[in-house]
């Protein structure tokens, strides 16, 4: 595994200096058609081409910069029994049924006893029912602690805010599982030297009402964050963030730009999925919800001195952006035509991901898009042709490399929902 670095992010665009990646497993096989909703997915998606499109992400990604695997994280932690038993309480915490007395033992002893490989394996693969009573004889389920079927994308349970990684409190209780793994990850792992920061649940009659994912959360600079909020991520927990920062009482302002989601149809369910950022001057946006008059809302917060300064509507991101000093060009996903938009906007066409400012990765399969940044000085490389070492990126100072996706996107995200940095150099 690459030496570990030191969590510090302070913008979407800086030089990518160590990304935290999960390559998909048997974790995505196990799902059917009868339980694809549940696991959050509107279709089951072909695990082997997925891993093979999968495999160019990671394969360009290892060839720019650090990458550190999920498994092999949280392996490493595991090796301490401590730690072990602490995570294993972690899971019981928000899955207490993996404590109940069975014939056979239960569940959290059979984690207890596994080696730091099967334990980590389990937690992410799940573990299948043991037909060991007559209730769990003629349960239909085949798994009694569930896979984590969407824990490739990894953006969501844990995301890099500057020093700190703030946790996902997540908006499905099946996802729930991978916040824990994220954050154990990050406070028994040393070497990233950070702090977690988490939003305290709310309370018992509305226990779901303070979720925050990170496809929700851009760090625009080092005193802007941008934060969508629709199905994922709540007010009330965007309000909990400002508490946050009111109470650390910094003389430096914070501002937090609020964008509104719809929350149908399933493609907008994060701000990620219609805008992102690709250089110094440049946004991939989805032109009819962030530039066109609409429904949904832009607010700007700002926080100073331990005090909220104010909050304000503005007329869109692009615009709130531009008041603070960052003059941003659209670069519009789809292109100009809105049937174009509308299309590749549902496959992902806006969810980019940047290596370095003007250096981005996204699906190939939205070729409106791609020729929107072409049109815009983006010179288009196919990933596997940089596997391959048959294009030098240091020629190009300006480019968007081209995973292949006709399996990922169905999962519904893109290279940046699949990637968590933990260290940009600043800008």
């Amino acid at each position: 595994m690459n030496p570990i670095v030191e969590v510090n992010v302070c913008s979407e665009i800086g030089k990518l200096n160590g990304v935290i990646l999960h390559t998909p497993g048997p974790e995505v096989e196990n799902m059917t058609p009868e339980n694809a909703a549940q696991a959050l997915y509107s279709d089951i998606i072909n695990p082997a081409i997925a891993r093979e499109e999968y495999k160019q992400l990671a394969g360009v990604l290892s060839k720019i910069t650090r990458t550190y695997q999920v498994k092999e994280l949280l392996e490493n932690i595991l090796k301490d029994d401590h730690v072990k038993a602490a995570v294993i309480d972690r899971v019981e915490a928000i899955e207490p049924f993996i404590a109940e007395a069975a014939p056979t033992g239960s569940i959290k002893e059979r984690l207890l006893a596994c080696g730091a490989e099967e334990l980590a394996r389990l937690l992410v693969e799940g573990v299948e029912v043991t037909k060991d009573n007559l209730t769990r004889f003629l349960c239909n389920d085949k798994y009694a602690l569930r896979p984590m079927h969407n824990f490739f994308f990894t953006r969501d349970a844990s995301m890099s805010m500057y020093n700190e990684v703030l946790i996902g409190r997540m908006a499905n209780t099946i996802r729930e599982r991978e916040s824990v793994i994220m954050q154990s990850i990050f406070d028994f792992t040393p070497e990233f030297k950070t702090r977690t920061v988490t939003i305290p649940a709310a309370g018992e009659a509305t226990p779901r009402l303070r979720h925050i994912e990170g496809g929700d959360v851009l760090i625009a600079r080092d005193d802007i964050l941008l934060i969508g909020n629709g199905a994922r991520t709540s007010t009330q927990a965007v309000d909990m963030l400002i508490y946050e920062f009111m109470n650390r009482k910094s003389e430096k302002a914070q501002h937090i730009i609020v964008q509104e989601l719809p929350h149908t149809p399933e493609s907008f369910i994060h701000l990620d999925m219609v805008f992102t950022l690709l250089d110094r001057n440049k946004c991939m946006a989805y032109e009819p919800l962030i530039l066109k008059p609409n429904n949904y809302r832009t607010v700007h917060i700002t926080v100073q001195g331990g005090k909220l300064q104010s909050i304000t509507e503005e007329t869109n991101l692009v615009a709130a952006l531009k008041k603070l000093g960052m003059e941003l060009e659209p670069v519009l996903c789809g292109g100009a035509d809105e049937w174009h938009q509308a299309r590749e906007q549902w496959h992902s066409g806006a969810n980019f991901f940047a290596v370095s400012p003007g250096q981005v990765l996204g699906y190939g399969r939205n070729n409106y898009t791609i020729e929107a940044m072409n049109k815009a000085g983006f010179e288009v490389i196919k990933a596997n042709d940089v596997i391959a070492d048959k294009v030098s990126l240091e020629n190009y100072s300006k480019y968007v490399i081209t995973i292949e996706g006709s399996e990922l996107p169905r999962g519904g995200g893109g290279a940046r929902c699949m990637t968590m940095p933990v260290n940009r150099t600043a800008l």
